[in-house]
């Protein structure tokens, strides 16, 4: 059975799934679709054309679905989405995006900490952790199974790539390969994720293949399209060593070194 506090506001047009609840305080606009066992504490906002997944837990203060911050933004439609099981914690930011029917978007099995902003257009995969005060400007790009240190701002336009983590206090102007460990200010590649891949159960066949593309990639002296042209060359590559070098590749903004 769907709960909803005497003191929230949820507008009539408001589409709510089974056993959601609405804690004190709460404000739900027409346009907004949240799915079954979600759970919005207290004085949250989830406005716009938002889609929140069953499962997930919106903390007190949090924003969701406002409009997007960028001034190019003309009034037209624009959405948001968040996969199921995601946490969202005290104060977090979910904008809108900009142009009409784009989508800002956040995976499932997420974990947002407070303060936290995710702005327009931005695509967020899945199991991803954004700690306490970390920002993603416009158009980011966050693959799957990242973790994105305290405070870390990521500028607009670049792209993470999957089971890569960001240390603290990073400034990431460019793209970070997959798999990587970045750290700094401005931010650079410090060695492979070793750890997570071991914990994502990922193969040592495909460890020891990611290593040496990194040691060829970071450690020779080397053109960036130099090591890929090396790399390609190997008799047999794994799903996750393709993965990395289609991610180089396909890099406007260039790799983070």
């Amino acid at each position: 059975m769907t709960s909803i506090h005497q003191t929230a506001i949820v507008d009539p047009g408001a589409e709510l799934g089974e056993r959601v609840s609405i804690g004190p305080y709460c404000v739900v606009g027409a346009d907004v679709r949240i799915g079954d066992d979600a759970e919005l504490m207290s004085h949250v906002v989830v406005g716009g054309h938002t889609t929140i997944g069953c499962q997930c837990r919106i903390f007190p203060f949090a924003s969701i679905g406002q409009q997007t911050q960028d001034l190019k933004f003309d009034g037209r439609i624009s959405y948001v989405e968040i996969g199921s099981r995601t946490t969202i914690r005290e104060y977090v930011t979910v904008n809108l995006a900009t142009s009409e029917g784009d989508t800002t978007r956040i995976g499932s099995g997420c974990l947002l900490m407070a303060y936290s902003h995710v702005a327009h257009d931005c695509q967020v995969g899945d199991s991803v952790i954004i700690a306490n005060c970390g920002t993603l400007a416009g158009h980011v790009i966050v693959e799957d199974q990242v973790i994105v240190g305290g405070l870390s701002g990521i500028h607009q336009f670049v792209r993470i790539g999957r089971l890569s983590i960001i240390g603290g206090c990073s400034k990431v102007t460019q793209d970070v390969p997959p798999f990587m460990m970045a750290d700094g200010h401005p931010v650079s590649i410090h060695g492979l994720n070793s750890v997570g891949l071991k914990r994502r159960g990922v193969s040592a066949a495909a460890r020891k293949q990611l290593k040496d593309a990194f040691k060829l990639i970071y450690r020779q002296d080397l053109l960036t399209t130099q090591a890929v042209e090396q790399i390609q060359s190997w008799p047999e590559k794994t799903p996750e060593l393709e993965h990395l070098i289609a991610f180089v590749k396909s890099s406007d903004r260039g790799i983070v070194k």
